[in-house]
């Protein structure tokens, strides 16, 4: 592992430690506050169909039903998932994707780990004239830059 992909790979762990990125499920009301509209028709929906359902003599019998598929189908609203980055991700158009997104093309480094890479004497002046060069062109740089400047993505 070269000293960029080192530094790379620490500041991805310290982002998912300082962000909670653990892949747990953890409650969270910020369902309600980003879809309030959506939030008030979900119980509007179910109060019109537990009166319809009240009212019926064939489905009155399986309210209990109705409650328990509105609890189990909605109550996943309730939970947030940070999904944890992996250096090993950056690069790779697979199903993770469909569930990470493409985080290493859309956040930015934290200039620290710039600093780190252009203080280093581990790295050479080759690529630290590059990173220069990077920065001096594109102002921020994204996860996928540093990893196209440690020399992984051309092996890929």
């Amino acid at each position: 592992m070269t000293e960029i992909q080192r530094l790379l790979n620490d500041t991805i762990e310290q982002l998912n430690i300082n962000e909670k990125r653990d892949n747990r499920p953890r409650f969270s009301i910020s369902f309600i506050r980003k879809h309030p509209g959506l939030f008030i028709g979900m119980w509007v929906g179910w109060l019109a169909t537990l009166i319809v359902m009240l009212q019926s003599d064939t489905l009155a019998g399986s309210v209990w039903l109705l409650v328990v598929l509105f609890v189990l189908l909605n109550g996943f609203f309730f939970f947030d998932i940070n999904p944890r980055y992996r250096y090993s991700d950056i690069d790779v158009l697979d199903l993770r994707v469909c569930y990470n997104g493409e985080w290493y093309n859309t956040r930015h480094v934290p200039p620290k780990l710039i600093d780190d890479i252009l203080q280093s004497p581990r790295v050479d002046d080759e690529q630290k004239s590059l990173l220069h060069k990077m920065i001096a062109r594109k102002g921020e740089l994204s996860f996928y830059d540093v990893f196209t400047l440690s020399g992984q993505a051309a092996k890929s």
